[in-house]
């Protein structure tokens, strides 16, 4: 019966109230844009105020509107309007200030700012059957620190009766356990943020001891896991405690994002205009971005599999920008033969020609990709000769590379760092292999070289003026070989080392520490040449580019930096996360950076414009592993959920949910040609997973990413190719070498 009146009464009631949406059915914003007052969604009646509150609200905009000189808006307001002529002096009257943004959401200062995002925030005049009361003016505390937080908190204050809130929440609750088991399942996505912002609006108000009620009361309702965020939750049980809480800020400043089929949304509205309840209204409107979408409700699953971060799912708009996923032209470089080459052992008798032929995941064609990016689209460094000698090295052992496979699974190399009583916090390889680095929490970061040649420094100023500089191994003798050692030490940091980088050509290496800095040292000298001062909080990760000069850092402040080496500002900020940055990773054509979360979310972002072009949702914990396929055409991320995540870059969509895991998974690699995926996790287990097969099934033309359906295959066990157990040793770091040999690293933990 729901849904035929849904349908039959939905002409009726677009009337009334009718969100705008876009040419796709998408959900634009509840709300009218509160910048153009005479723009389309005003008409005769949509303007006119209804009652002396929005009366006053319109007055409001009018003198905000004069005062920045805007003489023709204002006419037509107050044309539109029906109000009379105001005394001059009045538009002098209100503190001055427009406000500053937050995430979707910007916050003034004075009363006039605060007026005008009232407005923004405000149903539109013509629904005033479902609209509550507009609030009274905001309240700006005199000596406040932070005034936009003021300015944010405030908005709590427009409540109603405290002892109704549990009316109207249990009233909600009722209905939607009581409509069809299809809208069901969409419904109940409103349940979480209103919760939030009804416990929030309470404990604003100073009504303690109602919120606390209301929250032993409801909070065992939702989602498991929210679980983290409602502990934070419950410790906001004052108005005092609320100020400057990252958490609230993020919660009141982002709108919570819900995916809902037209059906599930008309019943929701039809619902809250037939009770009267303008509270759980008013925050729809205020606090909630519905994204409404035509065609059948999604299932439990298909929601499930895609909520979980910290503002709900992502809005379809956010993943239609095309990206350029393909992977660059690579530099012609001839190979010469030598006398190892021709004289190939090959035990099986197979013969040469088919060694380097590889598949189409792991292939850097010649030709240039029809998905790939300008070759000149960002600045490049070029190509030195010692970079051409390491491609020509890489090609050659390219050639004698392991072909994986569901029947050819790798070799397991594991390095146990024993005795690490210094606290092992992350572990890097060289791309070649030769060396690996440990950063530590004792400030230190130590490199080993894992190869018989042993770790040298260059010699003294004054030593190296007596070398002859055009002898054929000038290169050897510029070592000084009284150095030489199978480790170094690098002091420098002045807190943990939580992230390190080697180069592409192994002659630097990046640190990043809780001291804030990321430092650059080099491998000849041993010394730190630059610290980066940038972050003002620790440093959670950083990576240097696949063509080294540019590389990426992400901490506690919520701000990704792009930086080159030879400039001491970051050349790019990528802002919008909601938490932590716990982990960045490069695109492999260098024209993107990824970023992994505490928001439980992943981004994309273009390091050209700035711009974000992807925001992918379904992790239901703090991320901490990403990896990109050799082709750049998918993603592989990892979590504290235990779930590794594929994606398609391209569509902006998930494509398979790996479970199996029991603990965080820290790591994540795929092997050189994009056969198999290789996740490593606290649980201190490394597991390979059959990407080839996982990628190969996938029909592109059947991702309904404009409805945002996801049919999911649970097909784990399926993909699962392995797992190998340590005795004791979670494992933090995983790395291919060029003929696909795994190697696995991490520390002893008896």
């Amino acid at each position: 019966m729901a849904a035929v009146q849904s349908g039959q009464s939905e002409t009726e009631e677009e009337k009334e109230i009718q969100p705008e949406t876009s040419n796709d059915g998408s959900r634009t914003d509840l709300r009218p844009p509160a910048e153009s007052p005479g723009g389309p969604a005003s008409s005769p009646g949509a303007v006119k105020p209804s009652a002396p509150g929005e009366e006053e609200t319109l007055r409001a905009v009018l003198r905000f509107l004069q005062k920045n000189n805007l003489s023709e808006s204002v006419e037509i307001l107050r044309r539109e309007a029906g109000l009379p002529d105001e005394p001059e002096d009045q538009t002098g009257s209100e503190s001055s200030g427009t406000g500053s943004g937050g995430q979707e959401a910007g916050g003034g200062v004075g009363d006039a700012g605060s007026l005008l995002s009232r407005v923004s925030a405000a149903p539109t005049p013509a629904a005033a059957t479902v609209a509550a009361p507009p609030p009274p003016p905001l309240k700006v505390g005199a000596g406040d620190d932070r005034p936009d937080v003021n300015v944010v908190l405030s908005a709590y204050s427009q409540q109603g009766d405290p002892v109704l809130y549990d009316v109207y929440y249990s009233g909600l609750k009722k209905f939607i356990e009581s409509v069809l088991d299809c809208h069901r399942a969409e419904l109940s996505q409103v349940f979480y943020p209103l919760f939030v912002h009804m416990y929030l609006e309470l404990v604003y108000n100073n009504h303690e001891a109602e919120s606390k009620a209301f929250f032993e009361k409801f909070s065992g309702d939702q989602e498991c896991y929210y679980a983290d965020d409602l502990r934070i939750l419950s410790s906001l049980s004052k108005k005092e405690h609320m100020r400057g809480n990252e958490t609230l800020l993020d919660f009141r400043t982002s709108k919570f994002v819900l995916r809902i089929s037209r059906d599930s949304y008309q019943l929701l509205k039809r619902h809250l205009q037939e009770r009267q309840n303008n509270q759980i209204w008013t925050i729809i409107q205020e606090h909630l971005y519905i994204d409404i979408f035509d065609g059948m409700p999604r299932s439990k699953s298909q929601i499930d599999a895609m909520s979980g971060s910290l503002a709900g799912e992502a809005k379809r708009d956010s993943n239609k920008a095309k990206v350029f996923y393909g992977l660059l032209k690579e530099p012609e470089i001839e190979v010469p033969l030598d006398d190892e080459d021709e004289e190939v052992e090959n035990e099986e008798g197979k013969p040469k020609k088919k060694k380097p032929k590889k598949d189409s995941l792991g292939n850097k064609s010649k030709k240039q990709d029809p998905n790939a990016p300008q070759q000149n689209r960002i600045p490049l460094p070029e190509l030195k000769d010692s970079d051409k000698l390491d491609k020509i090295m890489n090609l050659k052992e390219a050639t004698k590379r392991v072909r994986l496979g569901r029947d050819t699974l790798p070799s397991i190399c594991f390095y146990s760092f024993l005795n690490a009583y210094q606290g092992l916090t992350a572990v890097d390889f060289t791309d070649d292999s030769s060396l690996i680095a440990g950063g530590y929490a004792d400030s230190t970061v130590r490199v080993w070289s894992v190869t018989p040649k042993k770790l040298r420094r260059v010699k003294s100023a004054a030593d190296l003026s007596l070398i002859d500089k055009e002898s054929d191994d000038v290169l050897e003798r510029i070592m000084d070989e009284k150095t030489a050692s199978e480790s170094k030490i690098l002091h420098g940091h002045s807190g943990p080392v939580y992230g390190i980088s080697f180069s592409p050509d192994r002659n630097y290496l990046l640190s990043c520490s809780e001291d804030g800095t990321v430092r650059l040292w080099s491998l000849q000298t041993f010394t730190c040449l630059v610290g980066y001062k940038g972050h003002n909080y620790p440093v959670w990760d950083t990576q240097f580019s696949p063509y080294g000069y540019y590389f990426i850092s992400g901490g506690h402040d919520r701000v990704a930096r792009l930086w080159a080496t030879d400039h001491y500002q970051p050349l790019r900020m990528f802002a919008g996360h909601l938490a932590d940055i716990t982990c960045t990773r490069f695109h492999p054509n260098s024209n993107y950076v990824a970023t992994g979360s505490s928001d439980r979310t992943i981004r994309l972002w273009d390091v050209l414009t700035g711009n974000c072009v992807r925001i992918l949702t379904g992790h239901k914990g703090p991320i901490h592993a990403i990896a990109f396929s050799p082709n750049g055409k998918f993603m592989a991320s990892g979590a504290t959920d235990g779930r590794v995540l594929l994606w398609d870059i391209g569509h902006g969509i998930m494509i398979g949910d790996l479970k199996g895991h029991t603990d965080a998974i820290y790591t994540l690699k795929f092997s050189r040609d994009g056969e198999i995926l290789a996740s490593g996790s606290m649980d201190n287990t490394v597991r390979l997973w059959d990407a080839f097969k996982a990628f190969d099934e996938l029909e592109t033309d059947d991702f309904t990413a404009t409805t945002g359906h996801i049919h999911l295959p649970e097909n784990s066990q399926e993909l699962l190719l392995g797992t190998y157990l340590t005795k004791a040793t979670p494992v933090i770091h995983l790395h291919f070498t060029r003929r696909n040999l795994l190697l696995a690293a991490g520390a002893y933990n008896p």
